[in-house]
């Protein structure tokens, strides 16, 4: 498992404290038979040291066995046309969500992919900490290493513009580890997936990877007016806890250097547009960025603004974004959480995610034995992770270390009827999306 920069320095933070310790205890002074005691052990210590390192050459297998368990060997993924795409997974969540996120992990995880972990400010360090430590405790995701841990993290307010700095954050904190992913797909704690990993490859195998998945809304334009003229300020930008966001009284008006567009906040976004609302070589993300900084929910906003504004990826958006909405009528401020009488459309929707689960709901168990055939505590299994007869007895055990111990080849899918479904649905799509001229026709 690696660690980013953020959680090396925390991590590192406690080394040197513990050093600073050490060094205020090495001047102390103490009698001189306290230090010939002292030296007498270093001695005792290192003689033993010394002694289990020469036993160990007598049990080579023994020595052999614990570290093969699930030895680390450099994956090689292979990329290109015909070959499944990697996906960049940016998990975040608040206080309490923890197990939470190590659930979806689990049941999004395939060693082709990468993995972004996050908790904001909200909560604890020792939660962080314990997360951290449960990534690096699984033999799997230590043998891959593609889980990354953020260890310093700001409030978030879904409705300010703190949720839209930690998602750059998070896209520009893949650019710095690794540059091998084609789609960067942000989620929740409280979503999960309805179709396996394996499905969602093979579906999006066959896709051109320039195309970015991001649905448009038909809202009118008096509503949307509406809200971008609202002013407000997120306090998440400068203070360490949450705080409501503060709405002016004062409104602005339209600009009219740039047309403004609005649909969901959830995407599936291309390595190579993320880098653009990164660096901005052209300066129109940053000045973007700067507007929809004093916006309300600007996750509804920024990245389709920037898309249709730009000529380079103008004809690049397939306007949906694979995510499983329930339909309130009339609509409901708050959030609209499922239960088994939803099951059936969710299954049947033929989209990879869906939201707004609570902590062990049913659904999500239901999803597990049906849909993903995820043990307890388990991990999806495919072609990378096999089984042998005796992990094949274990499998209904809650213990996950017996399972998919023997490794597969990661470069290998097998999709189900799900993912062929889907495939055959964006293939439609894309050549659709093609014929047109323009898919940001929605003002």
């Amino acid at each position: 498992m690696h660690f980013n920069p953020e959680w090396k320095i925390w991590r590192t933070g406690f080394k040197s404290h513990f050093w600073r310790v050490g060094k205020l205890t090495k001047i102390s002074k103490k009698p001189s038979w306290v230090l010939g005691y002292s030296i007498a052990f270093f001695v005792f210590a290192l003689f033993l040291l010394l002694l289990s390192t020469f036993s160990s050459s007598f049990f080579p297998e023994e020595s052999s066995k614990t570290k093969e368990e699930y030895p680390y060997v450099p994956r090689i993924r292979v990329k290109g046309p015909g070959h499944p795409p990697v996906f960049a997974y940016w998990i975040c969540g608040s206080s309490g969500d923890g197990e939470k996120i190590l659930r979806l992990l689990k049941a999004l995880y395939h060693p082709r992919n990468r993995y972004l972990l996050q908790l904001d400010a909200t909560s604890s360090p020792q939660e962080k900490r314990k997360l951290a430590l449960s990534v690096k405790s699984h033999q799997v995701f230590g043998a891959f290493r593609n889980v990354d841990v953020v260890g310093s993290s700001n409030p978030l307010d879904h409705k300010g513009s703190s949720v839209l700095a930690s998602t750059l954050h998070a896209a520009a904190l893949f650019l710095k580890i690794s540059r091998d992913w084609d789609w960067f797909i942000p989620l929740s704690a409280s979503d999960y997936p309805i179709m396996t990993q394996d499905d969602l490859l093979h579906a999006f195998t066959s896709l051109p990877r320039d195309l970015n998945f991001i649905h448009y809304s038909n809202n009118n334009a008096r509503n949307k007016a509406t809200t971008i003229n609202q002013v407000v300020v997120d306090p998440g930008l400068y203070a360490q806890k949450n705080a409501p966001i503060l709405y002016a009284s004062e409104t602005r008006t339209k600009p009219n250097t740039f047309r403004t567009f609005q649909g969901s906040a959830w995407t599936i976004l291309t390595r190579k547009f993320m880098e653009y609302c990164i660096h901005g070589w052209d300066n129109l993300p940053r000045t973007l960025l700067l507007y929809f900084t004093n916006a309300v929910n600007p996750l509804e906003f920024y990245f389709h603004t920037v898309l249709c504004n730009s000529p380079q990826f103008l004809n690049t958006s397939v306007n949906i974004n694979l995510r499983y909405l329930i339909q309130n009528t009339p609509p409901k401020v708050e959030p609209h959480f499922f239960n088994l009488s939803h099951y059936k459309n969710l299954v049947e929707s033929g989209t990879a995610f869906a939201g707004q689960f609570q902590e062990n709901d049913l659904v999500l168990q239901k999803l597990d034995e049906d849909i993903l055939k995820r043990p307890p505590d388990g991990l999806v299994r495919g072609k990378w992770c096999l089984t042998s007869a005796t992990n094949q007895n274990a499998e209904n055990n809650t213990s996950t270390l017996d399972y998919c111990r023997k490794q597969g080849n990661i470069n290998v899918i097998k999709p189900g009827p799900s993912g062929l479904r889907l495939q055959q649905f964006l293939l439609k799509l894309v050549s659709v999306t093609r014929s047109k001229s323009s898919q940001c026709n929605r003002e």
